[in-house]
């Protein structure tokens, strides 16, 4: 017996047909829809401006601001003087974990990180990082995008549209479990880029990912061949809408959401399903316990999509910003993140995907080396600490140096823009060349400024 939902949206697909014939216009609009796809999309693999080394990107983003001299860049001077007085008021804090040495490179890693300390062979740690704000509202849509005074294309966003995707099913470009604050969905929004350039959300920051989904992708009320037939006559009115306007990115948009979004029906859940892994992979992620389940589960998420061949895949965790009880607080958030980012860095490994996908991790800013509210750190954008691994960087080297107390940088300094110049540069594409015309003007991630760190790669 057919189903009323059958019927109702078959009697409305008919109805519209008849209207649409009588018109001439579907067979317009068939023509239309044909000519457009041969001539648009956007998502398609794109050549990069030379070789590259790495084919995607996944980034560690650890909203608050981890504190580089607990963590990635041992200051015995400033433990020496631990509880002296500077600047009038400020009495200085040293670390309170021991740092040891790893690795045949000997790089230096405190006891907050243990499982990553044992990859530091495969990282290249850049500790002379600044930025142009110590402030969250400004800085997290700086290292996003590049701007925090007007909206811009996040790097995902300009990543995917230099190079396209691989994958015609899924996403080009992901985050899993963004913040909701400073910024929220601009720090993966396209921007003035058209809207296939936008990041696919899964989750937020905070909540499990256990249930979590692509939103919208899935319908249980028709069957396939209703839905396949229902999205024709939809597409066939959109490019009817664009024929006449031409250009307009926003029905760009919302055609090719509509065909993605299609493909992605059976994809999608496949790829996000972790049932398939083998127990001893979950366990290498930490999946299952408590503390370190729902990073593990990005990270995990995070292998399966690159795999996969989506291009940029951001993981979000906060938060890091320890004002108050750093002790307490870094234990806990780097607990979370430890096991589950080693596991990535073995993952990868093994399966041959190292060489070709660039991990990144790090935060906005760094914390300053003088105590503050009795047990934390403040806000430090003058010096701090991202590494990178695989992807055609350096393994096993420091990069960059700062004061005998962490405060700022006094050799090779790294801004931000040099970062995203020298992340582009390693997926293949000239900072200075990736541009997008907009408002009259040539707009690029880097804006007038950046380097490629050339020390860095290998």
């Amino acid at each position: 017996m057919e189903s009323p939902h059958v019927k109702l949206i078959t009697t409305r697909r008919e109805f519209l047909k008849s209207a649409l014939c009588g018109f001439g216009y579907l067979a317009f609009a068939s023509l239309a829809t044909e000519a457009a796809a041969a001539q648009r999309n956007p998502l398609a693999p794109s050549a990069p401006h030379f070789r590259p080394r790495a084919k995607r990107v996944i980034f560690l983003f650890m909203r608050g601001g981890p504190s580089q001299m607990d963590t990635f860049d041992f200051k015995p001077q400033l433990n020496k003087d631990n509880g002296k007085t500077v600047n009038k008021d400020d009495e200085l804090l040293g670390s309170p974990w021991p740092f040891h040495r790893y690795g045949e490179s000997g790089l230096w890693v405190s006891d907050l990180f243990p499982h990553v300390a044992g990859h530091v062979d495969d990282l290249c740690v850049i500790r002379s990082m600044q930025t142009d704000s110590s402030a969250h509202p400004q800085a997290v849509p700086l290292i996003h995008t590049g701007d925090f005074q007007f909206t811009r294309p996040s790097i995902g966003s300009w990543v995917l549209y230099g190079l396209g995707s691989e994958n015609d099913d899924l996403p080009g470009f992901i985050t899993i479990n963004p913040s909701r604050v400073f910024g929220g969905p601009a720090n993966y929004g396209s921007a003035f880029l058209p809207a296939a350039y936008q990041g696919t959300r899964i989750g937020w920051e905070g909540k499990s990912l256990k249930n979590a989904r692509i939103r919208n992708v899935s319908n249980d009320r028709f069957p396939a061949d209703v839905q396949a037939d229902q999205l024709d006559l939809i597409q066939s009115m959109n490019e009817g809408l664009l024929s006449e306007h031409h250009a307009d990115p926003k029905i760009e948009g919302v055609i090719d959401s509509f065909e993605l979004g299609s493909r992605m029906q059976d994809v999608a859940p496949r790829v996000m399903d972790l049932s398939k892994e083998s127990k001893k992979t979950l366990e290498l992620y930490g999946i299952g316990e408590d503390t370190t389940d729902n990073f593990g589960r990005q990270c995990l998420l995070a292998r399966r999509f690159a795999e996969a061949g989506v291009r940029f895949i951001e993981l979000g965790h906060g938060s890091w910003d320890h004002h108050r009880e750093i002790k307490d607080g870094h234990e806990r958030t780097c607990a979370e993140t430890d096991k589950p980012i080693a596991g990535l860095l073995t993952d990868l490994k093994r399966r041959g995907l190292l060489e070709d996908t660039l991990v990144i991790w790090g935060g906005e800013f760094g914390r300053k080396p003088e105590l503050q509210y009795g047990s934390g750190r403040g806000h430090n954008a003058d010096g701090f600490t991202f590494w990178m691994a695989g992807g055609g960087v350096k393994g096993g080297q420091a990069y960059g140096v700062t004061d005998e107390y962490g405060s700022k940088v006094v050799e090779n300094p790294v801004h931000l823009h040099d970062l995203h110049a020298t992340i582009l540069h390693l997926l293949g594409l000239n900072h200075k060349e990736l541009t997008y015309r907009y408002g009259g003007r040539d707009f690029r991630l880097t804006d007038v400024h950046g380097r490629v760190v050339n020390e860095i790669i290998g």
